[in-house]
């Protein structure tokens, strides 16, 4: 019989059940890890029979591994017992703790159910806590925990070796087992059995005694990061104890963790992230400072450590290291929003960042259709464009430096940004240098300001105001596929990832590059005055006609700017269209005025 004047004994069991824990973590395989779950039954809690049920994606649970008698294997192995057997099962057992218990003469009821069974008939028991061969024990498994979290498994059990039914060292030795078979099988089911242990070692000082190993070991081995951190009081937040892993994780011994809490160790921009992540079940993904003072990307997990009398007490956390998920999120993402050729943001992307800067039309609010006035007469439209050309190329030497990176300098900055489309832009107006040549025809659509968000307005080019608004750019190049046709494909891509680089340095730091496709390209500059859109088209333009080198030859493109003027109550594919087509248009009149003068 056990009793608290047994250490010895208690002593010998804490051994076999680590060793069994620690043979957990040997297993290379679901099927591994199930059979060692069932083995260390027999091995290490003193159990002649124990078999695992696993929950199935039905629902139901199947009988996934036996241990301690072939027969009993052959009998059970691979069956399926139904979901609700066993949760009438779990039902209607004695709670003994977290374990249920079904002793034999109630266990009769259950016998026309389907859940698989070895349990045979026998005499009644001699003494009190004799074991009857029709008794039932489970230890069931959960994912998140055993109050709130979903059903793994569970684990039966048969047998005592000492004939008894297990008392409070027994119950309490396989209840913390099978909390670390569900880690084992799920890598993620520690902070169940680590509250139970913190709840029993705040309530007697012999059991603490008893307990305190177990959770070490637990705590200390386990494969994440761990931390326990003070609630209430002057202290709060403070790192009382971490695991190895955490230590290794941010480059810190345990003694130099003891000095910070969470707060002083999460990156400034995540701070507000990590205060609502402060409660119970609360989760969050943020970056941590290692000691080398760079930051790496977790996952927290907080679950609060209660004392029945005092209220919380602890802030038991699990930090996970995604690292590499992150980077791989991110590249996932960039790849998703940006030409794989250039680096810039694709037509997904641009078209995000132009919504995100147009409300629709407010209630009452009139749609401004706008008559561009340009050397080529009135023309109809939502916005107006414009457009420059120019046939005279002017040789220059290959600017030095290569395309800029996603995000940097001349896109990656604009409204909207990488970050999704609730950014808006926040810089200055900048004037742009130009000249001559450009023939310019404006549009607008303007809406009634809200007082959440800053409308986007067109100038109104009859009044010429200097109002400054967001100039849409359309750019087509001019030859690129005569480049194409007679150089190939390799020679085009060369072409296009320079006009990329070259209209990026062309650009303020906050205004966006992006590529359509195929040989158009778009630029999206805020706060530019009629003028000023005009200057910046000349400017890109000049930029691109220089001859490319590429493969030791020199080849040259042109380019068409069609300039749009987005404005509220406008959508991004009337903005973008409008502006192709008055490119298209200004490509036609050009070309059937050549062929005149020809």
């Amino acid at each position: 019989m056990e009793t608290e004047s047994e250490p010895y004994v208690r002593l010998a069991t804490l051994k076999q059940v680590h060793r069994a824990i620690a043979d957990l973590n040997t297993a290379r395989s679901l099927a591994d890890t199930l059979q060692t779950v069932a083995d260390g039954v027999v091995s290490g809690l003193g159990y002649e029979l124990s078999a695992v049920n696993l929950v199935r994606p039905d629902g139901d649970l199947v009988v996934a591994a036996v241990a301690g008698s072939a027969s009993a294997e052959a009998l059970m192995a691979g069956r399926v017992g139904s979901r609700v057997s066993w949760e009438r099962r779990l039902a209607m057992g004695d709670e003994w703790g977290d374990l249920r218990f079904i002793p034999y003469t109630e266990g009769w009821v259950l016998d026309d159910d389907d859940v698989p069974q070895w349990h045979t008939a026998g005499p009644a028991p001699r003494f009190a806590d004799e074991w009857h061969p029709m008794d039932r024990l489970f230890a069931p498994m959960y994912s998140t925990g055993p109050s709130g979290g979903e059903l793994l498994g569970v684990i039966s059990v048969d047998k005592p070796r000492n004939g008894r039914r297990p008392g409070a060292w027994g119950r309490e030795a396989l209840q913390m087992y099978a909390s670390q078979a569900a880690i084992a099988i799920s890598n993620a089911r520690l902070r169940a059995n680590m509250q139970r242990a913190l709840v029993r070692l705040e309530r007697e000082q012999q059991a603490l005694r008893a307990s305190e190993e177990s959770f070490r070991q637990a705590f200390e081995y386990a494969p994440s990061g761990m931390a326990i951190a003070e609630m209430g009081g002057d202290q709060h937040g403070r790192l009382h104890r971490t695991n190895d892993a955490l230590c290794r994780l941010l480059g810190r011994s345990a003694s130099q963790m003891r000095r910070y809490s969470f707060a002083d160790l999460v990156h400034p921009e995540d701070i507000g992230t990590l205060l609502r992540t402060s409660a119970e079940g609360g989760r969050a993904e943020l970056r941590l400072a290692r000691r080398d003072g760079t930051f790496v990307w977790v996952s927290l997990r907080n679950s609060v450590v209660a004392d029945a009398a005092d209220g919380p007490r602890f802030l038991l956390t699990h930090v996970e290291d995604i690292e590499e998920r992150k980077r791989h999120e991110l590249q996932l993402a960039h790849r998703a929003s940006h030409d794989s050729l250039t680096g810039l943001p694709n037509s997904a992307e641009l078209r995000a960042r132009l919504s995100s800067r147009l409300c629709g039309r407010p209630p009452g609010s009139e749609t401004h259709a706008a008559a561009a006035v340009g050397p080529y007469g009135a023309l109809d439209g939502f916005a107006e464009v414009a457009s420059v050309e120019s046939t005279a190329y002017v040789p220059e030497p290959l600017p030095a430096g290569g395309l800029p990176s996603a995000g940097g300098h001349g896109h990656g900055h604009g409204f909207g940004s990488d970050t999704g489309p609730d950014y808006a832009p926040d810089f200055p107006p900048e004037d742009y240098g130009g000249g001559p040549g450009i023939s310019v025809g404006y549009g607008h659509g303007h809406g009634h300001a809200y007082d959440h968000h800053e409308h986007a307005i067109a100038p109104d080019e009859d009044t010429d105001d200097g109002t400054k608004g967001l100039a849409v750019l359309f750019c087509d190049l001019d030859g690129f596929k005569s480049i194409n046709d007679r150089f190939g494909h390799h020679t085009g891509d060369a072409v296009l990832i320079e006009v990329a680089r070259r209209l990026s340095n062309g650009v303020r730091e906050g205004d966006t590059v992006a590529r359509l496709g195929g040989d158009e390209f778009v630029v999206l500059a805020d706060g530019l005055a009629l003028a000023d859109a005009e200057d910046l088209a000349v400017r890109l333009r000049n930029a691109i006609i220089p001859p490319i080198r590429v493969d030791g030859r020199a080849v040259r493109v042109g380019a068409s700017f069609g300039i749009g003027w987005a404005g509220c109550g406008m959508s991004a594919d009337e903005v973008l269209h409008s502006a192709d087509q008055r490119m298209y248009r200004e490509k036609r009149a050009r070309a059937k005025a050549g062929r005149r003068a020809g």
